[in-house]
């Protein structure tokens, strides 16, 4: 029988049936097959703890018995107000607010309703559009697509849909790169922001490593650049660290590897372990202030229902207690060099004629081949050697869970190695 579930990215004429999942447990989920795979992406890489964490689920029923939800509109709770203190906590310094929402990309249309109201407050309504980075991605709501890389995106076919923001290139400089070699993608940015400052309410960047649009690794001295501009140019700074923030990129936060602090920052997925859809938009005292007045337009005009969840709160602050408690970023470093070691110093693969380049950082690696048809059927190949691998375009990825045992971890990444030496 035909599942009405209808499936995200999915060519429906084309589509094979999607595996049915029926449990997990640590970096593997099992099929009603009797397969049990190794998550090699942990569901979109929000899974940082594996399946069925056992301090996660205890989390989880223990808040069910006490209060699974209530609305934040007038009311508050202590799951909500606990969490808002720890994330206060760990963040770069000076984002003291927090806003929950309930997805990535609802935290990230928060981010960019407050950047355009904090401008109007203070006098400069002209301020109202984005400059965002070529390459870009983030999230699938409509705000979110126009911010989103308006080429090479997944959104064209909506463009005549859409608001219209700036876009600057892509910084092309690689993580290792110095001030000098930064300095001609800082150029590209100030050339927009000299431009059309005086539209532009916020500057967005997924920090280090821009994720869904190609797995782009860039320096912190941009970071640290764009952080001077955006001050420069009376422009918000936004981080949306929905898919580096809580270790991807080998810190806590991508923006501890520049030691800068956004003016608002964006997390969501690892922040409950993926074990509900949860978001937090960050915001230092300088945006929060600018919205204390007595005018009817001094109130953020957004609630999500499902804001602040008791059981999401509950399991998120679960998750960063066994994230600290358990030394993570040892985890995430040991991972590290295992991506580094099988691929990116596998002079074999580089040279291979169907990979254009091979790039790691922290527990993130990717295989960038040179067409998308060159990994058509790699799905299959590494669900054969038991490995659940989901390549998007060119890029053959990993964004495993933090748990991932190193012979695991190379199990994936010798996978990911024998389809280019099939």
């Amino acid at each position: 029988m035909t599942s009405p579930v209808w499936h995200p990215y999915a060519h429906l004429l084309t589509q094979p049936a999607a595996p049915r999942v029926i449990g997990g447990e640590g970096p593997r989920f099992t099929l009603d097959t009797g397969e049990t795979l190794l998550d090699a992406t942990c569901s979109w890489w929000c899974m940082i703890h594996g399946y069925s964490h056992p301090r996660l689920v205890a989390a989880l029923k223990a808040q069910a018995d006490t209060l699974c939800h209530v609305m934040l509109g007038g009311l508050t709770h202590e799951p909500a107000d606990r969490l808002a203190r720890e994330l206060v906590r760990v963040t770069p310094p000076g984002l003291n607010h927090v806003f929950f929402s309930d997805s990535g990309s609802v935290g990230m249309e928060v981010a960019m309703k407050m950047a355009v109201q904090y401008h109007h407050l203070g006098g400069r309504p002209g301020k109202r559009r984005m400059l965002s980075l070529m390459k870009a991605y983030h999230g699938d709501t409509s705000g979110c697509m126009a911010v989103c890389d308006p080429e090479e995106g997944m959104h064209s076919l909506f463009a005549g849909y859409l608001p219209r923001h700036h876009f600057a290139p892509a910084p092309a400089a690689p993580y290792e790169a110095g001030p000098d070699a930064v300095a001609q993608d800082l150029a590209a940015l100030r050339e927009r922001l000299e431009r059309h400052h005086h539209e532009i309410a916020a500057l967005l960047v997924e920090p280090l490593l821009q994720a869904a649009g190609g797995l782009n690794i860039t320096s912190p001295h941009y970071l640290k650049g764009a952080r001077e501009l955006c001050d420069e140019f009376d422009v918000l700074l936004i981080f949306d660290e929905v898919a580096t923030g809580f270790g991807r990129t080998g810190r806590l936060f991508a923006a501890d590897h520049a030691g800068v602090s956004p003016d608002i920052m964006v997390l969501s997925k690892g922040l409950t372990g993926g074990y509900l859809g949860h978001a937090a938009t960050l915001a230092s005292d300088r945006v929060h202030d600018a919205f204390i007045g007595e005018s009817p337009l001094h109130a953020f005009m957004h609630g999500p229902t499902f804001m602040g969840n008791p059981l999401a709160c509950r399991v998120a602050l679960e998750s960063l207690a066994v994230f600290e408690e358990e030394n993570y970023l040892d985890k995430i470093a040991r991972l590290n060099r295992v991506l580094r070691e099988s691929l990116l110093e596998d002079p074999t693969l580089r040279r291979h004629p169907r990979v254009h380049d091979v790039r790691v950082l922290g527990a993130t690696a990717v295989i960038e081949a040179k067409a998308a048809t060159d990994l058509e059927g790699v799905a299959a190949f590494a669900r054969a050697r038991g490995v659940w691998l989901r390549p998007f375009g060119r890029w053959l990825y990993t964004m495993p869970a933090y748990i991932t045992p190193l012979d695991d971890m190379r199990l994936v990444t010798e996978t990911m190695k024998a389809w280019f030496s099939r």
